[in-house]
């Protein structure tokens, strides 16, 4: 897993949870970079559940809801630090649906060793969409709170769910429908 994707939990975590709370993670999560991270290297995905489990731990929420939460925080993140993929779409329904022949052909130039998950498009109406969310990681919580704020920057509105295809998550299908 990309160094970027750490570095940006973190500054979450400092965001809402404190530094200190970020020192206490890092330090009873015993993780082989000894939680010293760079936007480019490559750390085990390890090292991030155990990260998440130990926050989970410290801030008594569950491991779900803070993978959501930084869902959230770092679509802003990208957002910011790559202004111009967002730029071209004028929707967010736009947006998800060129997931895989736009948004994830630019991740993949930037950092060529990402995995990353696949979204396999069912269905699409001007104002709602259906997909398959398909990883190993399972972390269809991290997507969930992408989709979400993709409609919060497009100002706009929308219901969604999923349904776990698989218990472990590494299959969702995701069913969005834009309102407002």
């Amino acid at each position: 897993m990309k160094g970027i994707i750490f570095t940006e939990f973190l500054e979450m975590v400092e965001s809402e949870f404190g530094l200190e709370t970020v020192d206490n993670i890092i330090e009873k999560s015993n993780l082989p970079s000894d939680g010293i991270y760079t936007s480019v290297a490559t750390y085990e995905f390890n090292e991030m559940v155990a990260l998440i489990t130990q926050l989970s731990k410290e801030v008594n929420l569950p491991a779900g809801d803070l993978i959501y939460a930084f869902g959230l925080y770092l679509f802003s993140s990208l957002k910011n630090a790559h202004p111009e993929v967002i730029q071209s779409y004028k929707s967010p329904i736009g947006l998800l649906y060129s997931i895989e022949d736009h948004i994830h052909v630019h991740v993949k130039k930037l950092y060529p060793e990402a995995e990353l998950p696949t979204f396999k498009i069912l269905e699409k109406t001007d104002t709602s969409i259906s997909m398959i969310y398909s990883s190993s990681r399972g972390l269809y919580r991290l997507a969930h709170g992408l989709i979400e704020k993709a409609f919060e920057h497009f100002n706009g509105k929308a219901d969604i769910t999923y349904e776990l295809l698989k218990e472990d998550g590494t299959e969702v299908k995701f069913d969005v429908v834009q309102h407002g």
